[in-house]
């Protein structure tokens, strides 16, 4: 068996934690790869909305096993409140979880580390969410992190020598802060955590793959906010493309088999960074409000504009993806005029594949599309779909070379047309 990738192509917010749950029916077993909990998941169904941040999303779908993979870092304090939060309303999953021994923790300093770093940035603020992932991933390749695992050995010292070493740093960078309250809540999550099941997840998953099992690796982010691939320095810390699924999960290149790619319809950023498409007018603010363009996890207002089919194709080609998924097309209901980027100008000349910077003076150039004024949200099957939306679909799929096979057309799980269905 393979295991099949879903992640996101733009700048993250796509959607996939409503797409993971659509598709868990298919799989046995659903893993995060990557991120942390500065990553959330919004999943509407039943009149019920949740909000994952270092969960799986298929934790939803009665039975499924749910993997935390070792490229994840994990707060235990944000990941005791979430799994609470979910027993409380019905959703028991200390019998679906597994956790990799491997995944980091984010350790009470790296927060503060978090807030000082950016603190003596000043003006150059990436926009961190404060949740202490970069400082995590930092100790992680530079060969000082505390992972999982740890809390099964002389864990006192080891977290005892992180500490002291952050300590440090912040002395250095004459930084204030008070953690007492938060290292007792951290501690008190630590004992919370060991209920769950502490695994090595590389041998898990490859032996779960070898018994005939389905497994779907869940990204979170998107392609844009990849460490090497995307805008950087504006990115996050870890790899959110497809090969991040093999480091974050122990898994073959070769053992990777459908890549389903997210997008929106339009695009949104959360943060400081480049955005190429972004939308100062009446335009941004409407799909704001229709969109409900706020983060799942900071609650920040996102930054709005028009589709970027030049950051699209490069998310599609250094993914691989095999099939794409596109959201909240309902958004973009009301507009007479759809337009999308399918080139840059720069220096006066236009480019079509993806630059090393696109911090610089980045002109769009659009071409546009007549908008199909039609309420998507009640349409259950494409063969309602009006002809101006189908032109849009086809537009997209001859520009990426990729098929579109499923298009949400609302936030509710049963709001999701499967196009292309075999007879």
């Amino acid at each position: 068996m393979k295991v099949d990738v879903l992640l996101g192509l733009q700048w993250g917010d796509e959607g996939k934690g409503k797409v993971v749950d659509v598709l868990t029916p298919k799989y046995d077993v659903v893993a995060r790869f990557q991120g942390g909990p500065n990553a959330g998941h919004t999943l509407e169904f039943k009149g019920e909305k949740y909000v994952l941040r270092s969960i799986p999303s298929g934790i939803f779908q009665g039975g499924k096993i749910n993997v935390i993979g070792n490229g994840v870092v994990l707060d235990p304090v944000l990941f005791k409140e979430e799994a609470e939060a979910l027993a409380a309303s019905g959703h028991d999953i200390t019998k679906q979880l597994y956790i990799s021994k491997k995944a980091h923790l984010i350790l009470p300093t790296h927060r503060i580390l978090d807030a000082a770093y950016e603190a003596a940035k000043g003006a150059g603020k990436i926009g961190t969410t404060g949740k202490g992932i970069g400082p995590t991933y930092t100790d992680k390749i530079s060969r000082n992190g505390v992972r999982v695992g740890d809390l099964l050995r002389d864990f006192k010292s080891i977290y005892s020598a992180a500490k002291a070493r952050h300590e440090a740093i912040l002395k250095s960078l004459n930084y204030d802060y008070d953690i007492t309250e938060l290292e007792a809540k951290w501690f008190d999550a630590l004992n919370y955590l060991k209920q769950f099941k502490l695994i090595d997840s590389e041998h898990f998953i490859n032996n779960l793959l070898k018994s005939g099992k389905n497994v779907l690796a869940e990204g979170a982010q998107g392609t844009m906010l990849d460490v090497d691939f995307g805008s950087y320095p504006f990115v996050t810390s870890s790899n959110t493309i497809c090969a991040g699924c093999c480091t974050g999960l122990g898994v073959a290149p070769r053992n990777i088999g459908e890549v389903y790619g997210i997008f929106k319809a339009y695009c949104t950023r959360v943060g400081s960074g480049p955005f190429p498409t972004e939308l100062f007018d009446e335009a941004g603010d409407k799909i704001g409000q229709i969109g409900h363009e706020f983060g799942a996890v900071t609650g920040r207002k996102r930054r709005c504009g028009w589709i970027d089919l030049v950051a699209l194709k490069y998310a599609v080609t250094i993914n691989g993806v095999s099939q794409l998924i596109m959201m909240k097309g309902d958004v973009l209901d009301s507009f007479e005029t759809i337009k999308a980027c399918v080139a840059y100008k720069i220096n006066g000349e236009e480019v079509t594949e993806f630059p090393y910077s696109i911090d610089g003076d980045v002109e769009p150039v659009y071409v546009e599309l007549p908008g199909w004024q039609t309420d998507l949200t009640k349409m259950k099957s494409e063969d309602e779909f009006p002809e101006e939306f189908n032109a849009y679909l086809s537009f997209l799929e001859e520009e990426l070379g990729v098929p579109i096979k499923i298009v949400s057309v609302g936030p509710d799980r049963e709001q999701t047309i499967v196009r292309y269905t075999e007879e």
